[in-house]
């Protein structure tokens, strides 16, 4: 299934107006199988779908890495992914349970999500990046988003590991668009502990919440933070910096990995 759609349109540029083709993205449901049982709905656009499921297990704590997952497949034209692995049922029956999960789609509860409820390790890396890097590295994340800009609708994140390695996310919802670069980076095998990530939208409690599940140290945007996004972050050791443009940035909490 393509991730876009073509319609026709009727546009209105001052006193003309004229019926032309447009581009608009598809919006699916996306059932996640997991050893020949459903266990979460996520609404997403479908492209990367097994990377999606990867990194959305891995952020539930119900798969560690690569090396639980015997098998992986992409059935119903896109719309399921069904995975063979070893995993953690504690993790898997808290999907049911209301504040702990922290997707924001299917069963996910994110409007409120209570810092207590997160279960995750403070991140201690001691990974710094120049200012500099981070705001030149900003500023090309926006031209490598190619759906954006064929569709002007979606979200986008940046992982980035290295010079030769980095990998991008784009989705409807701005969650899945962490789930969807971070599953690249585990499907390829990559250590996430001297990364930094980029995204497009605002820093709230569930994206950094993302973060801090993936043991990302650095986080950050060219828009701001809520409150609850600072508190999380700063509970668990996340670098969180927002308004990155040109020479310019707030970092709001753990500085000293941006140097």
């Amino acid at each position: 299934m393509e991730p876009i759609y073509e319609i026709e349109v009727v546009k209105i540029d001052g006193e003309k107006r004229v019926v032309k083709k447009d581009i608009v993205v598809r919006e699916i449901k996306l059932d996640i199988v997991l050893n020949g049982k459903k266990i979460a709905s996520l609404m997403a656009t479908p492209i990367d779908q097994e990377a999606l499921c990867m990194g959305y297990l891995r952020a539930e704590n119900i798969i560690k890495d690569m090396d639980d997952v015997k098998s992986i497949k992409l059935v119903d034209d896109g719309m399921r992914v069904e995975i063979e692995a070893k995993s953690d049922m504690r993790s898997v029956e808290k999907l049911n349970s209301e504040g702990v999960v922290v997707s924001g789609c299917g069963k996910g509860v994110s409007a409120n999500i209570d810092p207590d409820a997160i279960e995750a390790k403070v991140i201690k890396s001691d990974f710094a990046i120049k200012s500099e890097k981070l705001s030149n590295a900003m500023g090309q994340f926006y031209t490598e988003c190619p759906l954006y800009e064929e569709t002007g609708c979606v979200h986008t994140a940046k992982l980035y590991v290295d010079e030769k390695n980095h990998f991008i996310g784009e989705d409807i919802a701005q969650h899945n668009t962490i789930d969807k670069a971070v599953g690249k980076a585990m499907m390829s095998g990559v250590d996430l502990s001297n990364s930094f990530l980029m995204v497009s939208g605002r820093l709230s409690s569930e994206m950094v919440a993302k973060a801090v599940m993936h043991s990302i140290p650095i986080l950050a945007s060219r828009t701001a933070s809520t409150c609850l996004g600072v508190k999380i972050a700063e509970k668990f050791g996340l670098t969180l910096a927002g308004f990155v443009r040109g020479k310019r940035m707030n970092i709001y909490t753990h500085p000293q990995r941006i140097v």
